[in-house]
């Protein structure tokens, strides 16, 4: 094979094999037990791990057969019936582990920032109809609450069960209530402030925020 040809097919198996968020997160999950693919979606459910990680029923099943295939995961062998795709289980292999870790080892996990939708909204909202940006807070704010008492519940139920401070998952939801926290203090400064909004007396030094 040409060198050009090996380099394409190189790169090409390359990034068939790359790992994303919902192999990662499966590859973790049947490494701590044996799981079919339903009994993952359901563990996914419980831990609420897609309020951290975009990985949706389908992705689940995808990246199973993705993972299998790679080598990294491989059917193991249960008491269970098998009686379809959805109940072959799987746990994760010694490949498997060394392509995780590995993963966990690049730069952008640490060097990215986040693009909250409501920070969007915000640098657009002087272009609302007025009365609408009073609206969106408060909005904001009655979700926030509700999505606080939520979270409250959560570290309460991973206190228990885990049975000790010292986890990623009371770390996780703590750092989280700590968010919810600060922008609803933040939501109540912009409350009392927004009737005073008013354009920029430096333009060229707003058109960093500008659209």
């Amino acid at each position: 094979m040409a060198p050009a040809r090996q380099k394409k097919a190189k790169q090409k198996k390359a990034k068939k094999q790359k790992l994303t968020t919902p192999d990662l997160v499966l590859l973790s999950l049947l490494a701590e037990r044996a799981m079919h693919g339903y009994e993952a979606n359901l563990e996914l459910e419980r831990r609420h791990v897609r309020d951290w990680a975009a990985i949706s029923r389908p992705q689940v099943y995808y990246s199973l057969e993705k993972l299998a295939h790679a080598g990294f995961i491989r059917s193991a062998d249960t008491d269970e019936p098998k009686v379809g795709p959805e109940r072959r289980t799987y746990a994760t292999t010694t490949k498997g582990r060394a392509a995780l870790a590995a993963s966990l080892e690049a730069e952008d996990w640490a060097t990215q920032r986040e693009r909250p939708p409501f920070l969007t909204w915000m640098a657009l909202s002087w272009q609302a109809h007025p009365g609408v940006s009073m609206k969106q807070i408060r909005r904001r704010k009655i979700f926030l609450e509700r999505e606080l008492a939520r979270e409250e519940e959560t570290l309460r139920a991973i206190r228990k069960e885990v049975g000790h401070p010292f986890h990623e998952a009371v770390w996780m939801v703590s750092l989280v209530i700590d968010q919810f926290k600060t922008e609803l203090r933040w939501l109540k400064r912009v409350e009392r402030e927004i009737h005073r909004r008013a354009p920029a007396k430096n333009p060229q030094a707003a058109a960093l925020l500008s659209i």
